[in-house]
């Protein structure tokens, strides 16, 4: 399902009024449909992923600022948080590439999704293959094209590889901690995938997945960071 200009404001945590000037100076990927914009969710969610970071802020083009989501109750409510409790924390996962790595993961959580784990590990490589996933700062987010997940179910994974490995970041640097994301909806999705954009700019969060905490921990710690953004409403 492609997003209108209400949606992407939503995920966003921006106004209808800033998406329209991105669109009037061309900072947003975007097609038209009838007169009215439309947009593509692997051209938004690719938009994401190669944003510069700084401090709260998105910043792609210098002039673009997006903030962190606001939970405002229903699905969005603590997602991150019920995301890795419906998924799991995985650590010293094998591999010295990319491509190793990816299937060492699938063979542990394929189960969880029934589904084959080599068909998941194509279809992660297969992503990988458009644009890679690593957002910054040490960390990833390796997720597929297509949904996996039925109706508003949402799992994390989180994993430790055994030793950091060159993912293909903007920033040049090796990748530490990976969260294998899959949604069932667009929405979910980058709902996810905005929270942890800026979950890879946290300094405490960084030098808490360095240590390769446990579920409970990452849990805890998770539940604390997204109650920040909850609306006050």
């Amino acid at each position: 399902m492609d997003l209108k200009i209400k949606d992407v404001a939503d995920l966003l945590n921006v106004s209808e009024t800033t998406i329209r000037r991105w669109l009037g100076d061309g900072k947003i990927p975007a097609y038209r449909i009838n007169h009215q914009y439309r947009f593509n969710r692997i051209e938004i969610e690719n938009w994401m992923l190669r944003c510069k970071i700084k401090s709260q802020t998105f910043d792609p083009l210098e002039e673009v600022q997006i903030y962190p989501p606001i939970d405002r109750g229903g699905t969005q409510h603590f997602a991150l948080y019920r995301a890795i409790h419906q998924g799991d924390v995985l650590s010293s996962i094998p591999g010295n590439t990319k491509e190793e790595l990816i299937r060492g993961t699938t063979k542990a959580i394929a189960t969880h999704l029934s589904v084959d784990a080599e068909v998941l590990a194509e279809l992660l490589l297969d992503r990988e293959e458009l644009m890679p996933t690593a957002l910054n700062q040490g960390i990833a987010v390796p997720h597929t094209r297509d949904f996996l997940q039925s109706g508003a179910i949402d799992r994390v994974f989180v994993v430790y590889p055994a030793s950091p490995i060159e993912y293909g970041a903007l920033d040049g640097k090796p990748v530490f901690a990976l969260f294998f994301l899959f949604s069932g909806n667009d929405k979910g999705h980058l709902q996810l995938l905005a929270k942890l954009a800026h979950l890879s700019n946290n300094p405490k969060a960084l030098e808490l997945l360095a240590a390769k905490p446990s579920k409970k921990a990452l849990l805890d710690f998770i539940r604390g960071w997204e109650g920040q953004f909850r609306s006050v409403s």
